[in-house]
């Protein structure tokens, strides 16, 4: 069976194991229901997850024009201390920028390859914990908007780290941590504006992933380059598809590249 589409990264759901779909525009792939099955990847092209045009894509499933273009791809998505919509400021579209930062946003730490702070949209709470991997992640604070948020989390960058090493959390190479201790540990350092949403009794929240081998020496499949890629798949952790190989793919970041995937 074939399917063809573009990639955007993988929907889950919460569960033990977690659930994986890929979705393309007129069908769905059930992940979990592929291990030890051989698949094959053919590169086809590119669809921009804007302009829809089969241009390289840039970053973050864009072209370059619409990067530098999009509210969506603008500073503030990666460094959320740059938000400015709680100002009445407009970077690309304040319409946009109100509706996604003028929400809730969580500070969190998260156990994947190491412990490390991060932000998502309380909306986004587990996805985002699991789009990175991490088997075990506990909120710190919850703000009202997406600027609070970032500060908090600079703040905490100096005694954590903000970084996941994707081999390190591939190979499944697991430090054990204590993040209630660790959320303790940190509480002092949260700046004053964000002292009072510090969530004090919340508990941890363990994930499962769908992996029935890890990789010793995980590789990363370039399909532009290779253009085709054939293998047993053996798990899937973050967003990461895992073969027997030790070859891993990333699917969000081949997003807006167009592939057949075909199953043996």
């Amino acid at each position: 069976m074939t399917y063809q589409g573009v990639l955007t990264k993988m929907t889950t759901e919460f569960s033990e194991p977690i659930q994986y779909y890929l979705i393309f525009e007129n069908d769905f792939i059930h992940m979990n229901q592929l291990l030890d099955k051989n698949i094959q990847l053919e590169f086809v092209g590119y669809q921009c997850l804007s302009c829809s045009l089969n241009k390289p894509i840039y970053r973050q499933g864009f072209c370059k024009s619409c990067f530098f273009d999009v509210p969506q791809a603008a500073d503030w998505i990666i460094k959320p201390e740059l938000s400015k919509a709680h100002l009445d400021e407009e970077e690309r579209d304040l319409e946009y920028e109100k509706r996604v930062q003028l929400q809730p946003h969580i500070v969190y730490l998260a156990n994947s390859s190491n412990v490390k702070v991060g932000v998502t949209r309380k909306s986004q709470v587990p996805t985002r914990w699991i789009d990175q991997g991490a088997h075990e992640a506990i909120e710190i604070v919850e703000v009202p908007n997406r600027y609070l948020a970032g500060i908090t989390e600079v703040a905490l960058k100096d005694f954590v780290a903000d970084k996941t090493n994707w081999r390190t959390m591939l190979k499944n190479d697991i430090k054990d941590e204590n993040l209630l201790e660790w959320r303790e540990k940190l509480k002092g350092y949260i700046p004053e504006e964000a002292q009072e949403y510090y969530i004090a009794n919340n508990k941890e929240t363990n994930i499962v992933f769908p992996v029935h081998r890890y990789p010793e020496k995980p590789k990363s499949l370039n399909i532009v380059k290779a253009e085709l890629y054939s293998g047993k798949l053996v798990g899937v952790k973050g967003q990461y598809l895992i073969f027997e190989d030790d070859t891993v793919f990333n699917i969000r970041s081949n997003e807006g590249i167009v592939v057949k995937l075909t199953m043996a």
